[in-house]
């Protein structure tokens, strides 16, 4: 249901000449809180922009809708077996029973170490989709659907970085 959904507004979107991305909403919410004041990369015409920022209202929503009403407490997670040894080798007592497990989201899970991986993490992405010009979303939806070739290219690094993260660093960090 969601594709069909996505590819017709994904055509809406190319007949009105807008483009669509997360991570521009961000840039939008700092020039309407005043950042333009600071610097010239805020100085930008912010309502014109302003329809996107309710995708980012949609899927705050969508999120709480789904997590409350559409998920089942006691449904069990489809996960391969070798997976889920692999989980509970690195620590992970719920996996295959929780999409929240409680040692990445629960009260304990928070403490110094966690912080940093959080605010590296988040200044990592916020860095690597401004360097990239968009975020997934919108290079790997709006990027592709106008046939972009850096598109397409910040696609195959999303990939990328996203095995080396899986199957290199995140061993090492955890």
């Amino acid at each position: 249901m969601s594709g069909p959904l996505i590819a017709l507004t994904m055509f809406a979107l190319l007949l009105a000449g807008k483009k669509f991305g997360m991570s521009s909403n961000l840039r939008t919410m700092c020039s309407i809180a005043g950042a333009g004041k600071f610097a010239d990369f805020f100085k930008f015409d912010w309502r014109a922009d302003s329809w996107n920022l309710f995708v980012v209202v949609g899927a705050i929503i969508g999120g709480f809708l789904a997590s409350q009403f559409l998920a089942e407490p006691n449904y069990a997670i489809a996960l391969n077996q070798e997976v889920v040894s692999q989980l509970e080798t690195l620590g992970f007592q719920d996996a295959g029973t929780s999409y929240l497990p409680q040692e990445l989201f629960g009260a304990n899970a928070f403490n110094l170490k966690t912080l940093l991986i959080l605010l590296g993490g988040g200044f990592l992405i916020g860095f690597g989709a401004r360097y990239a010009g968009g975020c997934t979303s919108g290079h790997a939806i709006s990027g592709l659907s106008n046939l972009q070739k850096p598109s397409l290219l910040a696609v195959i690094g999303f990939f990328i970085g996203g095995l080396l993260m899986v199957h290199v660093l995140y061993p090492l960090i955890f």
